[in-house]
């Protein structure tokens, strides 16, 4: 029930989500302008919401595509930051090891018991679970994470995230996330 298998294809995410919805061209123009006016690590921004059907703050979270054709999120994990590559091929949010330690995981005692397949091959994982995670206004509590032993470079902000979430949608421009 655990296992995960962690696949980085972002032809493969956009396929899957090409499907899930369109931002209004406002909407679009303004995540552009957003994505060019931005660093190499975009912030995800808070959009107003243009349906009253939303969630009940009104707001969603736009992540600009990056230079490199991913979706990068600044994430708020247990009040400490942590950069996550979006990944919806994740079962989990998958940690590095560092990213655990900053959270306050001691990576030397975990029980590494789960066999994961990551871009650099197989690994093990231990199952650790994080108290809140939160980008922009979308914050999950309580969600079940990784941590990978070897061969990962960059965390992934996987499934047990953003199944939790009312919903998600890419567009050419932003992954919108609705809490």
């Amino acid at each position: 029930m655990y296992k995960s298998a962690i696949i980085v294809g972002s032809a493969v995410f956009c396929a899957v989500m090409a499907g899930m919805g369109i931002l209004s061209l406002h909407e679009q123009e303004k995540a552009s302008k957003d994505v060019s006016a931005q660093a190499s690590v975009p912030q995800a921004a808070v959009v107003q919401a243009e349906l009253s059907s939303e969630s009940a703050s009104g707001h969603t979270t736009a992540i600009p595509k990056a230079k490199d054709g991913h979706f990068w999120a600044n994430a708020s994990v247990n009040s400490t930051a942590v950069r996550f590559l979006v990944d919806t091929g994740a079962s989990q949010v998958v940690l590095t090891p560092s990213d655990a330690q900053r959270l306050g995981f001691t990576p030397n005692n975990l029980v590494y018991d789960r066999k994961v397949i990551t871009a650099n091959g197989p690994s093990f994982a231990a199952m650790v679970e994080l108290k809140s995670v939160g980008v922009g206004t979308s914050t999950v509590r309580n969600v079940e994470a990784l941590v990978v032993r070897e061969g990962l470079h960059t965390s992934l902000l996987g499934m047990s995230y953003l199944g939790r979430l009312s919903r998600f949608e890419a567009t050419r421009t932003s992954l919108i996330l609705h809490p």
